[in-house]
């Protein structure tokens, strides 16, 4: 059987994707390999690393090596060579966990006549560069979602000025964004970039709805970033060292319409603008001065990178990058007697299809083009730390990297008849992911829970970040019955088992399945890695244009 790349001129999954040249058909040494994937060595990979004795693989524990360990083994195994540091197979994660200390000093000072502000209304998390941090008195200003996108028509700042002042915003996005621009306008690090870009030196995301009594009590106090070897955060989750934003924290809904009373408004009015659409600008009243301390646990996780070398001798210096998160949450609370989180599914699975993505290369006499870059990352469950380190200070040139296939928790409960690629549309990827699927008899679908905002939840947002091309296949609804509701289905399994003890290899799985994902995700990256061309952001696309510069 031979696959011929296809041309599309319509179709509502591909309208928007530049097309690309027309790619060799798939060599039969290809579809030979392919054919040989086998299910138990997909579970045989889940079975380790799952096993009790790895303790949940948090990061920092001998558990967590010992998965470095195995899979370092499983590349030399295939003849996969070190694509780390000091020619070896890891990279160094140098993570450090700030945990703000409970005695904080915060000064809000009104103008005459206006509400004061509690202390306790506002929360702030740890600096984690700074043990002893301070907030000179300054001004305070609300900028709605705190989104700037003028490509969107909308912005936020629009004829606001927040040079030198704390800026409050309140978390979503107009209901008019597409989903996956909706969920990155409200990822924590952009904002803080945007707040940056426009002067401000704090923010405070604050809450439109009082809190249970329940949640005040566990605020997040505690965050976790990666150290460079200067001993600034090279990358975190609401954090930019150097960007001028030194203090973040959260502000209640007491809080907040405190501030907005003060300045002739109040929340409903305001969130009321916001939901319609209208950006919300006030300028508040008072000042706001803080200090705080914070205390710092550092310890080393690694990533694991290996390298197959592509045949052509200019595209070998490109990359095509299959990605998959090795850590999980490691022991905690017990639920039904059990506290060990194996993390079977999430993402013993990932790292399994992988790792036989890797066998399939290595049974491949004449390999593609460019090369290939295996990446078993650290600190997804942190907060994609591990991902975020390596797309920014990658072990290979940064310009050298095109495109990254992402592999996280497959949820392989049933058999897998259709996907849904995230991210693809967003670039030329789209059509390698649909001649893939073709080829597999598989169908493509649109996202049918795109209210969890996936895209920007997993590892390929880092990559996305830096301006690489990725995307990250999940499930599709078809099923073999023609209900169609294998979301729902996955639905409650998740409730069961998602983030839970439960999620272990005595759990529910469809090694099929997790066949079918490793040859999806390998003739992805093989057709990308076979294209003369490099993928490429859509004309005008969100992605495109806020990270391209990054590259």
């Amino acid at each position: 059987m031979k696959l011929s790349l296809l041309l599309f001129s319509a179709g509502a999954f591909l309208t928007s994707a530049a097309p690309l040249p027309p790619a060799p058909p798939v060599p039969k040494p290809v579809v030979k390999a392919l054919s040989r994937v086998r299910p138990d060595d997909v579970k045989a990979h889940i079975q380790y690393l799952a096993d009790d004795k790895l303790r949940g693989r948090k990061p920092g524990t001998p558990g967590y090596q010992m998965a470095v360990d195995y899979v370092t083994s499983q590349l030399k195994s295939f003849g996969v060579q070190p694509a780390g540091e000091d020619g070896g197979f890891t990279q160094r994660v140098r993570l450090r966990r700030a945990t703000a200390q409970p005695t904080p000093t915060i000064r809000y000072q009104p103008v005459a006549g206006s509400l004061p502000l509690p202390a306790a209304e506002i929360h702030l998390y740890p600096h984690p560069e700074q043990a002893s941090a301070q907030l000179p008195a300054t001004g305070l200003a609300f900028a709605g979602y705190g989104i700037s996108a003028p490509d969107q028509g909308y912005d936020d700042y629009q004829g606001l000025d927040v040079k030198g002042k704390v800026v409050v915003i309140v978390r979503g996005a107009p209901r008019r964004f597409p989903s996956t621009v909706a969920a990155a306008s409200q990822d924590q690090t952009l904002l803080v970039q945007t707040a940056a870009q426009h002067g401000a030196v704090g923010v405070l995301f604050a809450s439109p709805r009082p809190a249970p009594a329940s949640a005040a009590a566990s605020r997040p106090l505690s965050t976790t970033s990666v150290l460079g070897a200067d001993g600034k955060v090279a990358a975190a989750r609401g954090f930019i060292s150097g960007s001028g934003v030194n203090m973040t924290g959260t502000l209640s809904a007491a809080g907040l319409q405190a501030l907005l009373l003060n300045a002739a408004t109040d929340t409903a009015r305001v969130l009321s603008s916001l939901r319609q659409g209208q950006p919300a600008p006030v300028a508040l009243r008072g000042t706001l001065e803080a200090s705080w301390q914070s205390t710092y646990q550092d310890f080393d996780s690694y990533n694991v990178v290996g390298k197959i070398t592509g045949s052509d001798a200019t595209l070998r210096n490109e990359y095509v990058v299959h990605s998959a998160h090795l850590d999980h949450l490691g022991v905690a609370a017990p639920v039904q007697g059990d506290s060990i989180y194996n993390g079977a599914h999430d993402n013993a699975s990932g790292v399994a299809s992988v790792l036989e993505i890797a066998r399939l290369y290595s049974r491949l006499k004449q390999k593609p083009k460019r090369s290939i870059l295996l990446v078993l990352q650290t600190g997804e469950e942190l907060g994609l730390l591990g991902s975020a380190y390596f797309a920014a200070r990658p072990t290979v040139p940064k310009t050298a990297l095109v495109a990254d296939v992402n592999t996280d928790m497959p949820t392989i409960i049933a058999p897998l008849l259709s996907v849904v690629p995230l991210g693809a549309r967003h670039s030329s990827l789209a059509q390698p992911v649909e001649e893939a699927a073709r080829y597999l008899g598989l169908t493509v679908e649109e996202d049918p829970e795109p209210d969890q905002n996936r895209f920007i939840r997993s590892d390929q947002y880092s990559f996305v970040a830096q301006g690489i091309p990725a995307l990250h296949i999940k499930y599709g609804n078809r099923t073999p019955d023609g209900k169609n509701n294998l979301s729902e289905q996955v639905q409650k399994w998740r409730a069961l088992t998602y983030h839970k003890p439960q999620d272990d290899i005595n759990g529910t799985f469809d090694f099929e399945a997790g066949k079918k994902y490793v040859q999806l995700n390998f003739l992805i990256g093989y057709l990308v890695a076979q294209n003369p061309q490099r993928p490429t952001w859509n004309p005008g696309d969100f992605f495109g244009q806020r990270f391209a510069q990054q590259r």
